[in-house]
């Protein structure tokens, strides 16, 4: 599309997004309506959800980005923007993975400024297969527009993700200083909570010589009669109710309390602090629950473990600030792994010593030998989510090879060919005949189809990048193909590529490798 000299998008469905315009007008008429004679009901709630979705339609209907010689130009419904090709470095894809069948995923396009800074076009969008050509058309002109004009900074169509080293932080910074946050609030009631529950456990009967400003203190008994018991839902507050209102109208109680009483039950109320803590009757006995010190550390050891993952996000973010913005980084599943295992001992600890961790020798002698296996788990992750570029692949496990079978390596081509025809390829055998594409891990060369490797010529071997799809694990690599023309990609593990590779004999070296 070298003779591409000017780009327009416009949104898709314009009609559709003026009708909503329309019904966002209507509703703000509505709204207003009833906020002036008939006050706060239903159809205010109606009115105002049918304003907001005016409000995004509008917003959407007018939406327009534009490319010529000069530079891109969009607007929306509040900020119009031009940008010079000179200050754009790159026209790169934002992919966004959503957990809905019908819209598995939705690209736009971004664009890399001088600057590092980026901003993301209104238009043109993808939302489904239909529109997906679409989308590569208007994609495909303003990269040949800013070959033309300007001077990107990548050959190829940048993809970055929720996988890949252009990813945003800010979401898992915040999110980890959040639930830090709630962990020391929830330290914070960690002493109180003690106090009280020890307060309860100590607390003795009242008597006629107890002063009056310590009648709090102590427990205090009263009978009672119950009228009418009134289970509800789970979700709901079930209630006893008592007769004449003595000592109380009602009580707040569990569903399960609510059921084991009956109408006409005597009971006796304990009162401590001057709430009810106790209806004893014949049948049925409820107490309320008085938390104990180690249920509020047991949530500030959940916070700060919780805190950890997006941690370790943060971490391989920095750890690849020097890779492309599309390659994918290391999953941080393996400090998941590590904070797994430390939650195995530090939450029973937390438990068991909330208040003695640093005083008792048993608290003690647990946390150093946690601390030891944690260390030894964040080492362990440390080194598993190493960045390892295909220069440095590993040598190939050794495998027990069959010399009827041969050997089975999880690998696949991510392009239809008649070798690999609809993906349905799950693994490569190597050995006891010529390579071929299974749709299974062995044993058996059933449904195999053979690697024309007379017509493959290796071209590049690089790491994954977000274009590859979230289906390739992070992990792997990728070696470019020329297959008679046709490019092909053939994703594996690292060591498992190395030896794919080999296959294809000494004339199929190679021709580029990515640091």
């Amino acid at each position: 599309m070298t003779n591409v000299r000017e780009v327009t998008c416009r949104p898709r469905g314009k009609r559709t997004l003026w009708s909503f315009v329309g019904l966002g007008a209507a509703g703000a008429i509505l709204a207003a309506v009833c906020t002036a004679y008939w006050g706060p009901d239903v159809w205010l709630g109606v009115g105002l959800l049918l304003a907001l979705v005016g409000i995004a339609s509008l917003r959407a209907v007018t939406a327009r980005v534009s490319a010529d010689a000069y530079g891109l130009h969009f607007r929306t419904l509040l900020r119009r923007r031009d940008v010079p090709w000179r200050d754009v470095a790159d026209v790169r894809v934002r992919l966004k993975y959503v957990n809905n069948p019908r819209i598995p995923e939705t690209r736009r396009v971004s664009l890399l400024l001088r600057n590092r800074r980026t901003w993301l076009l209104p238009l043109p969008q993808s939302r489904s297969c239909d529109d997906r050509p679409d989308f590569d058309a208007k994609l495909d002109a303003l990269r040949a527009l800013h070959r033309l004009y300007g001077a990107p900074e990548s050959s190829h169509v940048p993809v970055v993700s929720s996988r890949t080293a252009g990813r945003g932080w800010a979401g898992s910074v915040g999110l980890c200083v959040l639930l830090l946050a709630c962990a020391g609030l929830a330290a914070w009631f960690v002493p109180s909570t003690a106090s009280d529950a020890q307060a309860w456990k100590s607390a003795t009967p009242c008597t006629a010589e107890t002063p009056a400003t310590e009648r709090g203190e102590c427990l205090a008994t009263l009978p009672a009669v119950i009228a009418q018991t009134e289970a509800n839902r789970p979700k709901k507050r079930s209630w006893l109710y008592f007769a004449d209102s003595r000592p109380l109208e009602r009580l707040a109680v569990p569903r399960e309390a609510a059921q084991g009483f009956r109408p006409g039950d005597s009971v006796e109320l304990t009162f401590w602090r001057g709430e009810v803590r106790e209806v004893a009757g014949e049948s049925h006995v409820w107490r309320e629950h008085i938390p104990a010190a180690g249920e509020p550390a047991v949530i500030a050891a959940g916070c700060v473990l919780a805190a950890g993952y997006p941690g370790a996000q943060v971490l391989l973010r920095l750890r690849g600030r020097r890779l492309p913005d599309d390659e994918v980084l290391p999953s941080a599943h393996p400090f998941a792994g590590a904070l797994v295992g430390t939650a195995l001992w530090l939450v029973p600890l937390c438990y068991l010593h909330p208040t003695t961790l640093l005083t008792s020798p048993v608290a003690i002698t647990w946390a150093v030998a946690g601390l030891s296996v944690t260390l030894g788990l964040f080492t362990w992750a440390w080194r598993a989510t190493r960045v390892r570029t295909p220069g440095e692949a590993a040598a190939a496990t050794a495998i027990e090879e069959s010399a009827e079978d041969g050997v089975f390596l999880a690998a696949c081509f991510l392009e239809h060919t008649d070798y690999n025809p609809h993906g349905f390829g799950t693994h490569i055998v190597l050995g006891g005949g010529p390579p071929a594409v299974t749709p299974h891990p062995g044993p058996g060369r059933f449904a195999a189809r053979r690697i024309p490797v007379e017509r493959l010529t290796v071209k590049e071997l690089r790491r994954a990048r977000g274009g590859d799809g979230d289906t390739v694990p992070r992990s792997w690599h990728i070696a470019e193909l020329d297959d008679a023309g046709k490019p092909v990609r053939l994703a594996a593990a690292p060591a498992d590529l190395t030896r794919i590779i080999r296959e294809l004999g000494p004339a199929k070296t190679p021709v580029n490798t990515e640091p």
